[in-house]
């Protein structure tokens, strides 16, 4: 019986020395934060990071960002929020299932993309070419968390968002959870907006991987979940079966000719890469006068630059292109966009 609000995170911390796995990542064994702080009353400190990250101002623009199809009309296409509750919502389900710290899982998932540019991976390729050391959305989530907002989130979150994509393993099992969870997610949720857009069809979708993962999204997804929960059971390790995870790969491929590559879904990819160029060569120029950069201590003009940039949305990049390039019309109430 819970006497006082202590009691709620006591039990907890019981619940997770009782019932987690030997290979999950207990609160009270984390690494902490750069900066010690009062503990909480009644939340652990993966509660602590899931709800920061969910109140921060980047994971609200999410809603606003570019999965696949740029600034889509459709209310059903994803956008990066969608995309960010999907994969929370399958590492979950697979956290739950292994008996891992489903709180350090969620936290990771939903801060997995905050560094993401506006217009998708096209904008994160162009502030790539042009910043000097290159650009990486996994390394800019970092820098949200820890620097622009400041987070002071635990290593085991901060090292999961860092390594859910690249070669780099998580060093917890809840990381490598999101890393797996986020292919399933994109992977699947993209099939199913490309049919949606009519890129392509249901019956266009190889037959082998069919036959193994499933006609539907939810074949698919299930059969991907259920083969990581099958092969990592009592393991310190997350893990797929060969056959599934060879369907998987075939099946990205695929996505890659017919969808991500050279498909009508990045006919205004060109544009949305132009909007990201151009205004960086603009600030870059205009550094001193451009007072909605924040400048970043000891960093060079380009690290604000690319900071200012990939923090914005899909429809602020094009106001702010449009201001900055379109000419305007003179009318008798004054200037207008043409």
């Amino acid at each position: 019986m819970i006497s006082n609000l202590t009691d709620i995170k006591l039990q907890q911390l019981k619940f997770e020395e009782t019932y987690l796995s030997s290979f999950s990542t207990k609160s009270e064994c984390s690494l902490g934060r750069k900066r010690e702080e009062l503990p909480c009353a009644i939340r652990t400190e993966f509660q602590r990071d899931r709800d920061r990250i969910l109140h921060s101002k980047a994971f609200r623009r999410l809603k606003h960002k570019t999965q696949v199809f740029i600034s889509p009309k459709g209310d059903h296409y994803r956008t990066r929020i969608t995309h960010t509750l999907e994969v929370s919502q399958i590492s979950r389900t697979i956290a739950r299932a292994l008996r891992l710290n489903e709180d350090l899982t969620e936290a990771i998932a939903l801060g997995h993309d905050l560094g993401h540019t506006p217009f998708g991976h096209s904008g994160e390729e162009v502030l790539n070419e042009l910043m000097p050391g290159g650009f990486r959305h996994n390394e800019q989530s970092v820098r949200v968390i820890s620097i622009i907002e400041d987070l002071n989130l635990t290593s085991e979150t901060i090292d999961g968002i860092l390594n859910h994509t690249g070669k780099i393993k998580p060093f917890t099992m809840e990381g490598q959870i999101v890393k797996i969870s986020d292919r399933i997610a994109y992977l699947n949720h993209d099939i199913d907006d490309a049919i949606r857009a009519e890129i392509i069809k249901a019956e266009d979708i190889p037959e082998n991987c069919v036959r193994l993962l499933g006609a539907g999204t939810n074949e698919r997804i299930t059969s991907m979940v259920m083969d990581i929960i099958q092969n990592s059971l009592d393991k310190d390790e997350i893990l797929m079966s060969d056959k599934i995870q060879d369907s998987m790969n075939e099946l990205r491929d695929w996505m890659f000719e017919n969808v991500y590559i050279d498909s009508p879904a990045k006919n205004e990819e060109h544009k949305a890469r132009r909007i990201v160029s151009e205004l960086y060569k603009y600030y870059i120029n205009n550094y001193e006068s451009t007072e909605s950069i924040v400048r970043q201590d000891n960093e060079p003009i380009e690290r604000s630059v690319a900071d200012y940039i990939a923090g914005m949305t899909d429809r602020f990049a094009i106001q702010q292109y449009v201001e900055l390039f379109v000419p305007l019309s003179w009318s008798g109430a004054g200037y207008s966009v043409f």
